[in-house]
């Protein structure tokens, strides 16, 4: 029987392409807010004979997740689950990109949790911004309450991100919210785990997607100049990568994150993260 996949923000970007990697061997249900996108992604999945369908869903309401994950079972086996949904510091307030990026984020993953059996596995897409936030002030404590209380979580997280100016704020609130990101998918190893499942985290770099031009003036270019490799990233790349964390292939990587950015946070020191805060 083909197994299913579910690729969130498979519209476009890393979702696309990776729902094409993952549409050789799987049923693909991809989901994206806009369903006008929604549409023109299953349309170009079936013209290469992709077993596609797109349900549109909003991360941030679990009802909707679950809604989601219900009409991705009705065909069969859930097997792997990609989340690339997510917004920049570019689209939306400090508030706007907590509950997307990190309330969003438990939502998906407690909703495939609840689903998970022996070979599945999901990856969630943090970014290299959560390997650059200084340890003091990432708010562990607040990051615990979304085991236990998701609205406080949502409060706690978006002050947080809100202390500096108001116009660092949204920087703020991705650096942290895609940080938190990498600490609960290690997190919830273990109870992942306790199924015979994986879950793990991707941090990308600067790629050439839709996202990654609209923030390339304001910090994604910059950081090239630091990067092993000067140039962005193709969607195609992180593709690969995202499809086959997901695969049966490497059955025993869990609990981690890997970050995916052309050598850029190698090649990142004290003098250049400092740099890149004031340039931004």
């Amino acid at each position: 029987m083909v197994k299913t996949a579910v690729i969130t923000g498979g519209a476009g970007g890393m979702g696309l392409a990776t729902a094409k990697i993952l549409g050789r061997d799987h049923r693909v249900i991809i989901s994206d807010v806009n369903q006008e996108r929604l549409d023109e992604a299953v349309t170009e999945l079936k013209t290469l004979d992709v077993d596609a369908d797109g349900v549109r869903c909003d991360i941030t309401d679990r009802q909707s997740v679950d809604a989601l994950f219900a009409r991705a079972g009705e065909a069969g086996e859930v097997a792997a689950v990609v989340h690339t949904a997510g917004v920049s510091p570019q689209m939306g307030s400090a508030e706007t990109i907590v509950r997307i990026n990190a309330l969003g984020t438990v939502h998906v993953t407690e909703a495939a949790l609840a689903i998970a059996d022996a070979g599945f596995a999901l990856v969630n897409v943090a970014s290299i911004a959560g390997h650059m936030v200084p340890g003091f002030i990432v708010p562990k404590r607040a990051y615990r309450l979304a085991l236990t209380d998701h609205a406080t979580f949502t409060r706690k997280l978006t002050a947080a991100a809100s202390r500096g100016p108001a116009s660092m704020r949204p920087g703020s609130a991705y650096s942290i919210s895609k940080n938190f990101v990498i600490w609960y998918s290690q997190r919830q190893a273990a109870s992942f785990g306790a199924k015979g499942a994986r879950i793990l985290s991707v941090s990308p770099g600067s790629f050439d997607t839709a996202m990654g031009r609209l923030e390339e003036q304001s910090g994604a270019g910059k950081l090239l100049d630091y990067a092993a490799l000067k140039r962005f990233g193709a969607p195609e790349e992180i593709a690969e990568l995202l499809a086959f964390c997901v695969s049966g292939r490497p059955g025993y990587l869990t609990g981690t994150d890997i970050l995916c950015d052309g050598g850029t946070r190698a090649g990142l020191g004290l003098k250049g993260m400092i740099a890149m805060a004031r340039s931004t």
